[in-house]
């Protein structure tokens, strides 16, 4: 079983030809809303993979909860340790380029509420063996808590550095696992500008000295991890990438599922590699994350 403790958002997304530059106003194309936030699209994500997932975290009392919760209700995440809280929904402002890049301002609202007590007991409520996924858009007390007590019980513990924080350093070697993007590394390691092969180097430089196992994804080429002493390189699909919004957070749900399932870790990661790619192709952080069966399709 996976429990997510992460955020709960709503997402209002604007299309643009391109991306603005700073100071620049450019016309948008499109408009529309979609259910988000990283810990809710994880949950999801994993959800979708097959696994039994809940979702621990916070909804305000406006427009905006219900229809933030809509999609993992339907799928059947485990929604009994999500709060309501007087105040909004946190909500994430979305710019799509015409290339399916995207700039986003995330406004925490009810996930700001999210503490170490309710993580705590979110982590109380599991096995030893199950799985606990994590990112960084709830307060870090919160986190770290949550990874102490999963220490303490024999949960496997996931940490997504994203998006990555003062306190991502710190609460990285608390995690079993961690999955960064490039630039997330870099700054995990306090290195910039890396080539891809001392990236490689730093990554089992690190892995040797921790013990942790490190994901590093890559976009179009790929995912870099070091687990148990081997280097493992994945490749998703040759695609077109409409929207890459939650692409990454499609990967983190798939990639904890495959773990919770009994996968190798190498297969794991290919299939999360291949729902990731599949996520950009459609709007929308949830809507376009793939199901069990479409990601089969492309193994």
């Amino acid at each position: 079983m996976i429990t997510v403790l992460g955020s709960i958002n709503m997402d209002l997304i604007a299309s643009t030809p391109r991306l603005p530059e700073p100071g620049e106003t450019v016309a948008g194309t499109g408009f529309s809303t979609a259910a988000g936030g990283k810990g809710a699209n994880q949950a999801l994500a994993a959800r979708r993979a097959g696994s039994t997932v809940r979702i621990a975290g916070a909804a305000g009392r406006d427009a905006f909860a219900d229809p933030a919760l809509a999609l993992l209700s339907d799928a059947g995440v485990g929604l009994s340790a999500v709060n309501r809280v007087d105040g909004p929904t946190g909500t994430a402002l979305i710019l799509v380029g015409g290339d399916g890049e995207n700039m986003i301002a995330v406004v925490p609202g009810a996930n700001g509420t999210v503490t170490a007590t309710q993580a705590k007991e979110a982590v109380d409520a599991m096995a030893a063996g199950d799985v606990l996924m994590l990112q960084l858009e709830v307060p870090s007390e919160a986190v770290e808590a949550a990874l102490q007590a999963a220490k303490s019980k024999g949960v496997t513990s996931i940490l997504n550095t994203a998006p990555i924080t003062s306190d991502a350093v710190r609460l990285a070697k608390l995690a079993d696992i961690v999955i960064s993007n490039e630039s997330e590394f870099e700054l995990l390691i306090d290195q910039s500008g890396l080539t891809p092969e001392k990236r490689l180097e730093a990554l089992q430089q690190l892995h040797a000295e921790t013990g942790q196992t490190f994901v590093i994804t890559l976009g179009a080429d790929g995912v870099v991890a070091a687990r148990d002493g081997k280097l493992h390189q994945v490749q998703g699909l040759t695609i077109i990438p409409v929207d890459t919004v939650g692409a990454g957070d499609t990967f983190c749900g798939y990639l904890a599922a495959g773990i919770d399932s009994g996968l190798s870790f190498e297969e794991a990661l290919r299939r999360a590699a291949v729902a990731g790619s599949l996520a950009c192709l459609k709007h929308g952080a949830q809507p376009s994350i793939p199901t069990a069966a479409e990601v089969a399709g492309h193994l």
